[in-house]
């Protein structure tokens, strides 16, 4: 009998917009139990789904299985082997301003 029991969990990569104080406080609650930007994010929400009665019930009704997915997943690539495409220099008047700051283990 193992003395250790794995569980392996599917994980995606997903890009999120936070306020500067709000991933400044993930990047140092992190630092404060030791563990990474994405463990707070994971963790903390899981504990509000978790302690929200109101959410447990909400989950319990069809409008939850119907709910649309907004949260933007980075897919990965079909093939890990294939060379990524070029890519086009941009010139600063044409590129979209970056948002505050991600949370997948850095800030923008």
């Amino acid at each position: 009998m193992p003395l250790l029991e794995v569980i392996q969990t599917r994980q995606v990569s997903a890009s999120i917009r936070l306020t500067d104080s709000t991933a400044t406080q993930v990047d140092q609650y992190a630092a404060f139990i030791h563990a990474s930007a994405d463990d707070v994010v994971e963790q903390a929400l899981a504990y509000v789904y978790l302690k929200d009665r109101d959410f447990q019930d909400f989950l319990k009704t069809p409008q939850a299985k119907q709910a649309s997915s907004t949260l933007r997943i980075r897919r990965a690539p079909a093939n890990d082997a294939a060379e990524p495409p070029a890519k086009k220099p941009v010139s600063p008047a044409s590129s979209p301003a970056q948002p505050a700051a991600f949370v997948a283990g850095s800030k923008a």
